[in-house]
């Protein structure tokens, strides 16, 4: 298995028995998925950048909730369009986005 250079967490508000529900999932939290999903391939990034749902940060009041490890950057209040600039400026320029990090 290749090791990713980026790996995105989007929260969208997943739980343990398989329901989604929660402030992420109706903050648009799986359409950000999806985003980064579709921005990822266009780039031509597979194999290089990963992103994964994840389910609850625990900061839902921040939500919906980014993360980019390895640089454990935490971004909140994260929309779909925001997804072009967080690939543009920190996963293919280096440099968080400050405007959306908590």
């Amino acid at each position: 298995m290749q090791k990713p250079k980026y790996h995105i967490f989007v929260c969208t508000s997943s739980r343990p028995n398989g329901q989604q529900k929660g402030f992420c999932l109706s903050n648009d939290g799986v359409e950000i998925l999806m985003k980064f999903v579709e921005e990822i391939e266009d780039r031509e990034l597979e194999g290089e950048v990963f992103v994964t749902n994840t389910g609850c940060f625990g900061v839902c009041e921040q939500g919906p909730i980014v993360v980019v490890y390895p640089d454990n950057v935490w971004y909140g209040s994260v929309t779909p369009d925001d997804v072009e600039e967080i690939m543009d400026e920190h996963i293919e320029g280096g440099n968080p986005v400050s405007r959306l990090e908590i």
